[in-house]
Order: C-alpha cells, then structure tokens, then sequence
C-alpha cells in the first residue's frame, strides 16, 4: 500500500505488483464539481495484458479496464451526497489494481472444473458427540473461510456436532444456519435435512471430515446435557458481534501477505456496497457494539 500524490488530493493506491509495468496518477478539476484521474499505463508485459481497476469509497464502488498502452481518464461526474464529499476531502479514494490477464480471464470463464467426489457415511456409525470439520472451498464463504483458517492457524471454517434423541434419531446442531426468514441463527437440524443440503445444495463444495469421539470420551458424553444446552440455543442469533474479533487481535499482524489492515478496510468499503446485509451482520453489528453506537452503517462507523 502506497499513498499516491494527486495534486490537491492523497489517493490511497492498493494492489499487487502491477502487470504493467508504471502508472502515474494526477489529480484534476475542482473537488466541488468533478474529480477524474489520469493513468498512464505504459510497458506491457505481453501483447495480452490488461488491468482493471477498482475505485471506491465507502458510498460507492466502480471500476474500469485498460487494455491499450497510453493515458486513460476516470472521472467521477456527481456525489453520492455531502457525505461523500466530504470523506473524500479528509481520506481520498481507495484504488485497487487487480491484475488480469486477457487469456486468464478468457479461459476462466469456460473453464470445467472436476466434480467433487462423495463418500456415503452410514448414520448408524454416528453417536451423540460426534464431530463434523467442514472447509468451505468456493464463493463468499470459501474465501473468507480461507482468510480465517490462515489467521486462526484453523484446518476447518466451519463445524457441527451430532446428537441422537431419545428415539436414536439423529440430529446436527449448527451455528450460522440460514432461516426461512433469511437470518443466521443457531439451529437443531435433522440429519436428512442437513446431509441433503451440504451434498446437493452447497455452491462453496464444502471438504466434510467426521472426526468421532473417542470410545473413553463417547462413554463420557452427557448426552442429557448436551440436548439441554443445544435446545436453549436453538433459534437464537449468530454471533456475529465476536466473530471477527475472535481472531483479528492485532492492528496489522493477523493477515497474510499482500494484504493488510488498510486492504481490510477498503475491502470492506467495497462489500458494503456489493452486499449490505451481509456486511452489516460481519462487521456493522460488531463495530457499533465496540463504539457504544447503535444502528450506525459503515459510512458513518467510518
């Protein structure tokens, strides 16, 4: 991360060692009526290189491509309220390159990728106690799933436990179960139901290990109290107020290279635009907590 002078304005520049090679960035126009940026990009790699760049503020997200060797002009034309312009007088607007090349792209959007393979697991060999580590691989959760392993030194994003009834049957309690009302809750779920979904309904192509208790720990299982505890929970809501905070607790040491705390926060800037619902359950709920805030969004948290 670098801060980049543009003329009457600082503009954070965040990104990976660039594809092309040198890009000079200049500030024009007054910051009361437009705000536009001149890239020269210069010194392709190769005759199929192509940049794309991400700008953001916390109010907004946009984002342009450059293919062609020379000076290029993003403008942003109107703003998304006083608000707007004021943070970008006092912080700047976040700049991510995202490096791409042409036939990498390409290829990307046929490409076929092998089906996972599934093993049957006989539910008669599940007792009350056992344990289920899932590592989420794909989409939204298989990327955070993976940040949060690296940061947590965790082999699984993801766990469950079984339980058996009264009647033998068998049940798998859940934290961050999406409700028919579309909340993350704690749920009690049967077995059918659970197995159903993870093996035909899951787009992250969960990796499933059954990891059961050991014959001295399983005659040691208080089944009684476990089903106690799991039905005073059932329903109740994720705990999303501590879950990053669970394993974020330091100012800049818990990511993995290139990213960093300034990355982090852009990152979020841009998600908050992408999906508010979700941002507003991983960090706006957690941060406004912290602060003694209440209802506050990221925009103003920020």
């Amino acid at each position: 991360m670098g801060l980049v002078d543009a003329g009457k304005k600082l503009l954070r520049c965040r990104g990976r060692r660039p594809v092309l090679a040198r890009r000079a960035f200049t500030f024009e126009g007054c910051i009361s009526v437009t705000v536009s940026w001149s890239l020269s990009v210069i010194k392709a790699h190769s005759w199929t290189c192509m940049d794309i760049y991400v700008f953001a503020t916390p109010y907004r997200v946009t984002w342009d491509y450059y293919f062609l060797s020379c000076e290029h002009t993003f403008e942003f034309k109107e703003w998304e309220g006083k608000a707007e312009f004021e943070y970008v007088k006092s912080r700047g607007v976040s700049i991510f390159l995202m490096q791409a090349g042409m036939l990498g792209t390409l290829q990307a959007l046929w490409d076929q990728r092998p089906q996972p393979w599934v093993t049957n697991i006989n539910i008669d060999d599940i007792h009350s106690g056992d344990f289920f580590a899932i590592s989420k691989v794909r989409g939204r959760w298989g990327g955070f799933e993976t940040l949060e392993k690296w940061v947590s030194g965790a082999y699984a994003g993801h766990t469950v436990v079984c339980l058996r009834d009264y009647e033998g049957k068998l049940w798998v309690g859940e934290s961050g179960h999406d409700n028919e009302q579309g909340e993350d809750v704690i749920a009690v779920l049967p077995w059918d139901e659970w197995w159903e979904f993870e093996l035909n309904k899951d787009d992250s192509n969960p990796h499933i290990a059954l990891l059961p208790l050991h014959p001295d720990m399983r005659a040691k299982f208080n089944e009684t109290a476990a089903w106690e505890y799991a039905e005073s929970m059932n329903a109740k809501p994720y705990g999303y107020h501590n879950m990053l905070f669970s394993w974020i607790d330091t100012i800049d040491a818990n990511y993995p290279t290139p990213l960093d705390a300034h990355v982090v926060a852009s990152v979020m800037t841009v998600w908050n635009q992408m999906q508010p619902a979700y941002a507003a359950n991983m960090w706006n709920e957690a941060i406004n907590k912290r602060l003694g805030t209440e209802g506050s969004d990221l925009p103003d948290l920020l």
